[in-house]
């Protein structure tokens, strides 16, 4: 059975301008840290890159490397909807200090096969550093195959791992079995939380999700207990987590709901998401109270 790891996907701390509120990002950095995930993925889908200029998505990266400062492994999120644009981006990433960079396919359109295989061949041969595909269907409209996973991998030896944000644990395990064999180091991580100990045991490396921002104590826990084979507190984690899952329902999209979560928590950040996101209103708050009081006392009474 592999190693296992947990990184989490960070949100993004914005003023009421929608300027980078520097300080609550460093706070959530050093709150990630400090709670023992395994690394930080700065700019993925949590981290509303979609809706951020590229002149912010650079101070955000010169931000976050340098205030991690190799404390944690750091990799951003740097998918643009051009070649050109997502090549530019990488390396900018990758000569701060980045360890690698995460790269969904371009949005929008439903590719053909054909098209995602040539996307990802230009981006890799110019890109100069560690590549990690990130596989969305419910946001690109097209599904990253594990066939081409497998092809790019032959042609490609700085493509180091994916991330697959899918449901079905099916679909983690075909791509599991199908480059495993050939390329037994590629790094393939679920993106939901409740997937993470299936992934493990199906031969992959572990979870990138977005409740890590909230509890990065429990998710670090978590992977200490698959790393001893620990079944019992693996089987209470789970159900900890499968609690948390329910964040995810109480708005759309969750990110909004997680900050708030995470103040709730005593992190120090505000509430605001790039516009068009709006901070939670007051049912939805109270929502997110009484979940937080149900997982609290989950943990109390399963791990602590």
């Amino acid at each position: 059975m592999n190693k296992a790891q947990f990184l989490t996907p960070v949100v993004t701390a914005f003023d009421a301008e929608d300027h980078l509120d520097r300080q609550a990002n460093q706070n959530i950095y050093d709150f990630l840290i400090d709670g023992g995930v395994d690394g930080l993925v700065v700019m993925g889908s949590t981290g509303e890159f979609f809706a951020m200029q590229d002149a912010q998505k650079k101070e955000l990266i010169d931000l976050a490397v340098g205030h991690v400062n190799h404390r944690k492994k750091v990799y951003i999120g740097t998918a643009c909807m051009t070649v050109e644009d997502t090549i530019q981006l990488s390396n900018y990433a990758l000569d701060a200090g980045a360890n690698g960079v995460m790269i969904v396919s371009p949005y929008y359109f439903a590719l053909s096969d054909e098209s995602i295989e040539y996307y990802y061949d230009q981006v890799a041969e110019a890109v100069k550093g560690d590549i990690y595909l990130y596989n969305f269907p419910a946001r690109t409209v097209h599904d990253l195959s594990p066939e081409v996973t497998l092809y790019l991998l032959r042609k490609h030896k700085n493509i180091k791992g994916y991330k697959d944000t899918v449901t079905e644990m099916a679909h983690t395990r075909k791509l599991i079995q199908t480059v495993q064999n050939e390329f037994p180091d590629f790094m393939i991580y679920s993106g939901f939380e409740e997937n993470f100990a299936h992934n493990v045991l199906s031969g992959g490396n572990g979870c990138i999700g977005g409740l890590s921002n909230l509890y990065p104590e429990v998710f670090a826990e978590w992977v200490n207990a698959v790393n001893a084979n620990d079944l019992h507190k693996i089987a209470a984690i789970q159900k900890i987590v499968d609690k948390m899952m329910e964040l995810y329902d109480i708005g759309t999209p969750f990110i909004p709901i997680m900050k708030k979560a995470m103040m709730l928590r005593g992190v120090q950040l505000q509430g605001f998401c790039h516009k068009p996101l709006v901070q939670p209103d007051p049912k939805q708050t109270d929502s997110i109270q009484a979940l937080l009081k149900e997982i609290d006392a989950l943990i109390a009474s399963s791990i602590e």
